[in-house]
């Protein structure tokens, strides 16, 4: 946990970027849909964010008994490489699931 959990202020960090670029660059079609209505929505889906980042400690422990070296890189591998995924999840998640339904 000393290493995972610092990191998820940051993994939250970049998925945030990512969502207010959306916003950002598609605005005028996205305003309507910013309503209290959709708030426990949102928190789903961060949520569910979190219970993904959470799938790190179920490969950690084949990580542990790694030189200490080794370790750190591999964890801050596995941490860029779930990262990542995450970003490409959320955007697809909000270019073919959400955009298009925005009215």
């Amino acid at each position: 946990m000393r290493f995972w959990e610092p990191r998820r202020l940051l993994y939250n960090t970049v998925l945030g970027i990512f969502v207010v670029a959306w916003i950002v660059a598609t605005w005028p079609r996205f305003r309507p849909a910013f309503v209290l209505s959709s708030l426990p929505s949102l928190a789903g889906l961060a949520l569910i964010a979190n219970v993904c980042y959470c799938a790190a400690y179920l490969v950690d422990p084949l990580i542990r008994h790694s030189a200490a070296a080794v370790r750190t890189r591999r964890r801050w591998g596995l941490w860029l490489l779930g990262t990542m995924l995450a970003v490409v999840v959320k955007n697809y998640w909000i270019a073919d699931e959400i955009y298009p339904f925005v009215q």
